[in-house]
């Protein structure tokens, strides 16, 4: 079976991967967006694991509360987005 640094391992490089695509992308609000959910999901990940480790209900509760937080967060950045795009008519943040 794996071992638990296996597990934090990878819910820490998808939060990475996150945060990487934030800090590359400078035009996209769509990829912004998508990155702030893959970090969210990446601490999800991490909190589950951690609590189930420790046996633990409290990290599965305040996971769920994460995942609360990131759907509405979707919710308001896709009508933002859409907001957006009828008066500008694109998506990008800056044009070059």
């Amino acid at each position: 079976m794996f071992a638990l640094h296996t597990f934090t391992d990878i819910g820490l490089t998808i939060a990475f991967l996150g945060a990487c695509g934030i800090l590359v992308n400078k035009r996209n609000i769509l990829i912004s967006v998508i990155s702030i959910e893959l970090m969210l999901f990446g601490l999800n990940f991490y909190l589950l694991t951690l609590s189930i480790y420790v046996d633990d209900i409290l990290g599965e509760i305040f996971a769920l509360f994460v995942l609360t937080l990131a759907a509405a967060e979707s919710a308001l950045a896709l009508a933002l987005i859409t907001a957006y795009f009828r008066v500008y008519e694109n998506i990008l943040i800056r044009e070059e």
